[in-house]
């Protein structure tokens, strides 16, 4: 099993046989990935995971492997040779075929012709030599008034119906049918007849009559086929070769050449073809290919989730949250610079109460009473008429330095009525709870954004399509690693921040927090051992994510773990320096030679890593806080036009594109053939979550709102090519004029380098883990994508966006 392991994974044999020991034994993925760099070899997560996935496919096989062999051995079946054959397959679909023969059945045409004793007559027919009439041979088998038996031809069609299900229970022939249908079934899809009329049946427009090569087709366009089939809008077929694959059934017939059965070959290799092998192959070969367009779904939600989760904080701001809200008021919150909930108020900017004056004495009433830093805006329904107002109030009363920003609302809501909600703040309606949640996600958005189902927040494709089970486990996945490397503060952290650092889970978090709150605040690490429950075992995992600020040993706020403190100290003993002396001091830990550190616990790689932690203690992997300007002015999708240059937030990547904020309430496309100026098979590729871009309108449909956009309109033509000109739609011409610039509405998103409109974005600061989605090759076709990619047959940029079903914000 490691062997084969190694070979499909491409990674050393010592390495994941290690690594795989290690998972058995309980240890904690982002643990062995950080800690244990000697056992795996310096395997990063996304290859320990692929070992912990490999493991638990190999595991289930184990234990149906043990399920199949007693079950047949109890029949009595059981031979060496078949023995030998079910023990040497490594693959799920294999070990069924093998099991099919002997699986309990229910009662079967064929079932029944053996009851009645036509197994003897099957095989005379297959052998005879004499080139006798079939039905000569089966006139001894028939017997008057017993039903299915009282003609030669009722016997012999009997007879064929075994032979029917011998050739499904084939398992070479039930193999090579299933790989021809991968390789050469073409789906199909339909509008039903009775949707025609449905208004519903227009989400799907683009398969109406649609087919496309099932081993080709991308994971977006499957499961939009599934969803239409699953909400009765679509028929959706696997059309196939049926004569050349009947064919390949026929061969499977061993019948002696001077048979008179030879004739009858063809009509029972059809018969076993149509109502055994290819309804249930038919099954096998979609269900694969759903499988694996839900693990691409799923990569690319997780890569989503990844850029999302690590988008740089604020950072200790006093903050004041809003909630924006028309008929009930824009709620507020004042948080103070820890993040803690300190004041409540509303106000009333909008229609139809609209108390300008009103609204602006109480924030003058805020701003005197609290040392408020920050203006954290929700950009919910309201939310950019609320921002002008604020933004002009502070330009009225001199606060230039006071930022305000907008912050996404998704799943706020759903956190505000969660019961983590109702528990943090149990006297607080909803609305103070939205405020509360957008003021700390500017704060540090990965604190808050664990306390809501990653599911809620808005980053997935066909998030509710894919198989929820592997959906829950990637996603925990990511959030558990995100949270991992950060690392969490012992004393400040919430317990659903807690719940997710490597070995402690949410009961021990609980544990930890009421111990902090009975106690005061750790000093130290090894205090966690006095946590309820706390044992040696849940400490290895978690200590080295556990940081303590200001404790009475400055390694506790580091990410060096406790067992190798006495390495720090022979470092010490070395230098001649105390540990603070040691911290930030690079000239004296450039000079030190690893290998001589080096003891049976910690290899050269784990001396490395403390060396390098020594260097900068605790530091945060995020990126560093900067506000992005939107372009003032442009508050709604009217207030845009054919040609603008804005700058962009891209808040979620698709396999057919990207969607990006421009600050209208509604995110715009970025199709994957305006995306670069270069080739790229998937978006990912050249953008992530939370990266800032610059984008060109392109095409603006208020009917439908509706908004397409390119980057590569204002890239430059790739080398030794010609500069292309963006198609337009047939909407207007095509504009010589560039829009306005952005003047200063800011955003909170990373401050990078690359985070211009360059063909890639900026790169992430860790091996997380890549979407595999595919996409076709490009091709020049302006905003609403090349033909080959677009969903057939044509789709408007309204079809793209249905497609992923983003709608206003």
């Amino acid at each position: 099993m490691l062997d084969l392991m190694s070979r499909e994974l491409k990674l050393p044999r010592t390495a994941v046989a290690a690594t795989a020991a290690m998972l058995e034994e309980g240890n904690t993925v982002p643990f062995i990935a950080r800690y244990r760099k000697e056992k795996t070899g310096s395997l990063d997560e996304v290859a320990i995971r692929a070992v912990e996935e490999r493991l638990a496919y190999y595991k289930d096989l184990l234990d149906r492997r043990a399920t199949v062999l007693k079950s047949i051995e109890e029949q009595g079946k059981l031979s060496p040779e078949l023995k030998a054959k079910i023990e040497a397959t490594w693959v799920k679909t294999e070990l069924e075929d093998l099991y099919l023969p002997y699986k309990p059945k229910k009662k079967t045409k064929a079932s029944v012709a053996k009851e009645r004793g036509l197994e003897p007559l099957l095989d005379q027919l297959l052998v005879d030599a004499s080139g006798a009439d079939p039905m000569l041979l089966a006139a001894p088998f028939v017997k008057e008034g017993e039903e299915g038996l009282t003609t030669p031809s009722e016997c012999v069609e009997g007879a064929g119906h075994i032979l029917a299900e011998r050739l499904n229970e084939d398992a070479d022939l039930r193999a090579r049918l299933r790989q021809l249908l991968h390789d050469t079934g073409i789906l199909v899809s339909a509008l039903r007849e009775d949707k025609k009329e449905d208004k519903g049946a227009l989400r799907f427009k683009p398969y109406w009559a649609f087919s496309e090569p099932i081993r080709k087709i991308p994971s977006h366009r499957l499961l939009a086929l599934r969803r239409g089939e699953k909400e009765d809008i679509l028929t959706v077929k696997l059309e196939v070769e049926r004569e050349k694959l009947v064919s390949e059934v026929a061969l499977k017939i061993m019948v002696n050449a001077a048979s008179g059965y030879r004739p009858r070959i063809s009509a029972v290799a059809a018969d076993a073809f149509d109502r055994l092998l290819f309804p249930s192959l038919e099954v096998e070969v979609r269900m694969e290919a759903k499988r694996k367009a839900d693990g691409e779904a799923i990569k690319v939600f997780q890569s989503n989730l990844d850029h999302l989760l690590l988008a740089p904080p604020a950072g200790q701001r006093c903050t004041l949250g809003v909630d924006p809200g028309i008929r009930t008021g824009c709620k507020l919150a004042v948080l103070n610079r820890l993040g803690q909930f300190v004041h409540t108020d509303v106000i009333y900017p909008l229609e139809p109460k609209r108390d300008l004056e009103g609204s602006a004495a109480l924030l003058e009433q805020l701003f005197s009473k609290f040392p408020i830093e920050s203006i954290a805006i929700g950009n919910g329904t309201g939310g950019r008429e609320v921002e002008a107002f604020i933004r002009q109030w502070l330009k009225d009363t001199g606060r230039k330095e006071v930022v305000c920003i907008s912050v996404s609302e998704s799943g706020a809501s759903v956190y505000s009525a969660s019961d983590i909600a109702r528990e943090e703040f149990p006297d607080q309606d909803v609305t103070v709870r939205g405020a509360i949640s957008i003021g700390r996600r500017f704060q540090d958005p990965l604190a808050e954004l664990v306390k809501v189902d990653p599911k809620s927040i808005g980053v997935g494709q066909y998030q509710h399509d894919v198989n929820q089970t592997a959906l829950k486990k990637g996603l925990d996945d990511v959030v558990e690693s995100c949270v991992n490397r950060v690392g969490v503060d012992l004393n400040t952290a919430s317990y659903k921040l807690l719940s997710y650092v490597a070995g402690v889970g949410e009961q021990l978090a609980k544990n930890i927090v009421a111990h902090r709150f009975e106690h005061g605040a750790f000093k130290r690490r090894d205090q966690l051992k006095e946590v309820s429950r706390f044992g040696e075992k849940a400490f290895l995992q978690a200590a080295g994510f556990l940081r303590i600020r200001d404790g009475e040993d400055p390694l506790d706020a580091s990410a060096v773990h406790p067992e190798s403190y006495p390495v720090v100290q022979r470092i010490c003993q070395l230098t001649g320096k105390t540990v603070p002396e040691l911290i930030g001091n690079d000239a004296v830990l450039d000079a030190l030679d690893p290998k001589a550190l080096v003891d049976e616990r910690s290899g050269v790689e784990t001396v490395r890593d403390i060396v390098a932690e020594l260097k900068k203690p605790g530091r945060d992997p995020r990126a560093v806080f900067e506000a992005v300007q939107f372009a003032e002015g442009i508050n709604k999708p009217e207030d845009l036009a054919v040609g603008m240059e804005l700058t962009g937030i891209v808040t979620n990547v698709a396999a057919f594109g990207a969607f990006v904020d421009i600050g209208v309430h509604q995110d715009g496309l970025v199709h994957l053939s305006e995306i670069s100026n270069r080739f790229i098979k998937e978006a990912a590729e050249a953008l992530s979550v939370g990266q800032v871009v610059k984008v060109k309108v392109m095409a603006v449909d208020l009917a439908s709102k509706r908004i397409g956009l390119s980057i590569k309109a204002l890239l430059p033509a790739a080398p030794g090519e010609p500069r292309q000109a963006p198609r337009h739609d047939a909407r207007g011409p095509r504009p010589d004029h560039r829009g306005p610039k952005p003047q200063g509405r800011p955003q909170s998103r990373p401050q990078s380098s690359e985070a211009r409109p360059e063909a890639r974005g900026p790169k992430p600061p860790h091996k997380g883990p890549r979407p595999e989605a595919r996409g076709p090759k490009p091709q020049a076709g302006g905003v609403f994508g090349p033909k080959s990619e677009a969903p057939k047959p044509g789709a408007s940029l309204g079809d793209l966006m249905a497609k992923f079903g983003k709608g206003p914000k």
